[in-house]
């Protein structure tokens, strides 16, 4: 039998988690990230969505971007990467500080796909290398944007971080985790106002809807057995993983006054 497992791997990497590269800055290269775009055009789409940040008065927002094109993307998934959009003041390359959004992610190492780590950019980092010039913005509610602004860039914000990193995490398990699981702990640890992981996780199960990963149990099998970052340790019958739109119809659901929206040049 002939088994073409770089189709198998290709098929595995649509299901995200996150971005199987993270975007590069311009100030950088990388060979995981393929520029799309121009400078000009990443660049001005980053202010736009920094522009509709500041005009809806977020302080907190979960932001999301593709990475792979949506013809390549699993049936109910849309976006491959999302991160929280905070309201700071950055520290430009002068020593002026300006206002604008640092971007909270969980990255996969660029050498070891398999482990992560929590790295901070902006918006024109995290533009860099999509595919599609498109956004996703969850803004949570006020009261919810206050309570994530405790914890996110505090001890309690790390401590919640999982460095085994798999694509396709899920979300009501440990030992696995990504970045949609990883927000998704944020968020829950802000609406319960907890760091017990353990109370996190029983409310996660009790109220979000994962997103199910439609791929063939035997590819599944073979991609854990030969890729490092697709791992199904931590899943428990059919694999789950959370996503952008199932972590927004949660909030929509739970969250009054989120709201989502949709942005593209």
């Amino acid at each position: 039998m002939n088994i073409n497992f770089s189709k198998i791997f290709f098929s595995l990497f649509l299901v995200l988690g996150c971005d199987i590269s993270n975007a590069a800055s311009f100030s950088s290269s990388s060979a995981l990230a393929e520029a799309h775009f121009s400078a000009e055009q990443i660049i001005g789409f980053a202010k736009k969505v920094e522009r509709t940040l500041a005009v809806e008065g977020v302080r907190v927002a979960i932001l999301a971007r593709m990475g792979r094109p949506l013809s390549e993307m699993p049936e109910g998934m849309h976006f491959t990467h999302i991160a929280f959009a905070v309201y700071s003041n950055i520290t430009t390359a002068d020593g002026r500080k300006v206002p604008g959004y640092a971007i909270y992610n969980l990255y996969q190492k660029n050498d070891r796909p398999d482990v992560s780590e929590l790295t901070q950019d902006f918006p024109v980092d995290f533009f860099a290398g999509v595919t599609q010039l498109e956004a996703g913005i969850l803004i949570p509610s006020t009261e919810l944007q206050q309570r994530l602004l405790a914890i996110i860039g505090k001890p309690a914000y790390a401590s919640f971080h999982e460095p085994r990193y798999s694509l396709i995490a899920n979300p009501y398990t440990l030992g696995r985790q990504n970045c949609t699981e990883f927000v998704l702990d944020i968020v829950n640890a802000a609406i319960y106002q907890t760091n017990d992981i353990k109370i996190i996780k029983a409310n996660t199960k009790a109220y979000f809807n994962a997103q199910p990963v439609k791929v063939n149990p035997f590819k599944l099998m073979l991609g854990s057995m030969f890729s490092a970052e697709v791992s199904i340790a931590d899943q428990q019958g059919e694999p789950v993983t959370a996503t952008f739109e199932k972590i927004s119809e949660y909030l929509q659901t739970y969250d009054r006054g989120s709201k989502v929206l949709n942005l593209t040049p």
